[in-house]
């Protein structure tokens, strides 16, 4: 966007709570019992937004495809139109949000929601020690009911703060604990990729689940789910002959921790022939120049994960030098390390931590490329660009509407930049997941908070106090 549009822009008033209106006003009624009964493949169309990052340059202005005073009409679950003055539909629902903003739903690569069990446990500990006291012992010791309640607590966190879209690295679990644990992901309704791993001699569950519980979900999709180790070949090299059989993505924790070398992962993987664009590399932190080149050459995808990684003094991703390198990164919350749902927090972490070791305020990622990051990045990344990512026509209706006219946010200055910089999951007042509304005036639709978190704290009641 030129500076002379963004100028105009930040004189314009458009500040949601300046205009007094409401963004649960709907045509012809008005109020949460208006929008409580949405059905699936409602037409939607979103009315005068102030600004629409539709994260297409070939709608809009500049790398997040910027429009001013546009429209963007949900119609059969998919974006219909994006533009100005477009025409509602005889069977439209209309939604004033003018003052607002319109941009996709935010793609979370790399989640464990199973964690939300430990949150803010072992807060002491490296990832080494965080695996050794808080996650191997707490995992067998959750039940499939339980597993229910955590998992659709940290879905439903990750919901309200606008990610539509959630890559879930699933340790391996009893069946009837994976059943519980797609119920509760699919329950709270987003877009899903479970991850699922298998227990050692049990790789046919991976078949099972994905045909039986996955398959038959609209938004959910599947990816095979790996600990690569060179000890371990023989099992990799079956897993990644299945995922292959099954058309699924192999999702590997790599070089996460400097003692992962050890296990020579990434020759490891090369080794089995799964170096290429069906490979999810999470943190990918310790990698040298050379295997940062191959990664590239080879078109192989990573999660990264700044806050995670902080947490449990990992180490930096060389970020920058994948980026120069060609690679497709998004970025993953990282469940339990994590210990919360803000895409905003993630987004400014990843910026800030470069900004810190290079000194430089221009090293990648940028602003505006973090928030493609948290967005189409991330779908390009587990190959969904084609579904979700960007508010290109004919997509997926996964949206979000965001108010900048909070304590937080205003005044208006630099809107792309505020939105990292001064974003929080609040502001997300408005989240369509396949053009169904999900949430809307700040709370989601036709959720129990206190029934939802209840429900966690007796799960929770469950297990050993926090070492």
């Amino acid at each position: 966007m030129t500076p002379q549009k963004l100028s105009r822009l930040k004189r314009r008033s458009v500040l949601a709570g300046a205009s007094g209106l409401s963004l649960a006003a709907v045509t012809g009624a008005t109020g949460s019992a208006a929008v409580g009964a949405d059905r699936p493949g409602r037409t939607t169309l979103l009315r005068g937004a102030a600004l629409v990052l539709t994260m297409d340059p070939q709608i809009g202005e500049g790398e997040l495809g910027l429009l001013e005073g546009a429209d963007v009409l949900l119609r059969h679950g998919k974006i219909a139109d994006v533009g100005t003055d477009l025409k509602a539909p005889a069977d439209a629902r209309v939604r004033d949000v003018s003052g607002r903003f319109v941009l996709p739903g935010f793609v979370d690569i790399h989640n464990h929601l199973w964690q939300s069990s430990i949150r803010g446990g072992c807060s002491d500990q490296d990832v080494v020690g965080w695996l050794k006291t808080c996650n191997r012992p707490t995992l067998p010791k959750i039940d499939a009911a339980d597993m229910y309640a955590f998992v659709h607590l940290s879905a439903l966190d990750a919901l309200q703060a606008g990610v539509t879209t959630l890559v879930d690295w699933v340790h391996a679990i009893p069946y009837a604990t994976s059943e519980q644990y797609v119920r509760a992901l699919d329950d709270a309704g987003l877009r899903f990729v479970y991850a699922m791993a298998a227990f050692e001699g049990a790789e046919e569950q991976v078949r099972t689940v994905k045909e039986r519980l996955i398959d038959p979900l609209p938004l959910a999709s599947a990816h095979i789910a790996v600990h690569a180790r060179r000890s371990g070949i023989a099992s990799l090299r079956a897993s990644w002959k299945q995922a292959q059989d099954l058309g699924l993505m192999l999702n590997s924790h790599v070089l996460e921790h400097r003692t992962d070398r050890a296990d020579e992962q990434i020759r490891t993987l090369r080794d089995i022939g799964a170096f290429g664009p069906d490979l999810l590399m999470n943190h990918a932190i310790h990698l040298t120049r050379e295997e940062i080149a191959l990664v590239g050459d080879h078109d192989v995808r990573v999660a990264h994960c700044p806050l995670s990684n902080m947490r449990l003094a990992s180490g930096v991703m060389p970020l920058p030098k994948m980026h120069r390198a060609g690679v497709k990164a998004g970025l993953g919350h990282d469940g339990g390390t994590n210990d919360t749902s803000d895409m905003f927090a993630l987004m400014k972490a990843a910026v800030g931590l470069q900004r810190s070791v290079h000194e430089d305020p221009r090293i990648h990622p940028t602003l505006p490329a973090v928030l493609r990051m948290g967005t189409m990045g991330g779908a390009e990344a587990i190959g969904m660009a084609d579904q979700v990512g960007s508010l290109t026509p004919g997509k997926r209706a996964d949206v979000l509407v965001l108010d900048p006219g909070t304590l937080n946010f205003a005044p208006r200055f630099d809107w792309t930049s505020q939105i990292i910089l001064n974003g929080q999951p609040h502001n997300i007042t408005d989240v369509y997941v396949d053009g169904r509304l999900r949430k809307t005036d700040g709370q989601l639709v036709g959720v129990d908070t206190e029934k939802v978190v209840d429900a966690a704290e007796r799960a929770a009641a469950h297990l050993p106090t926090a070492p």
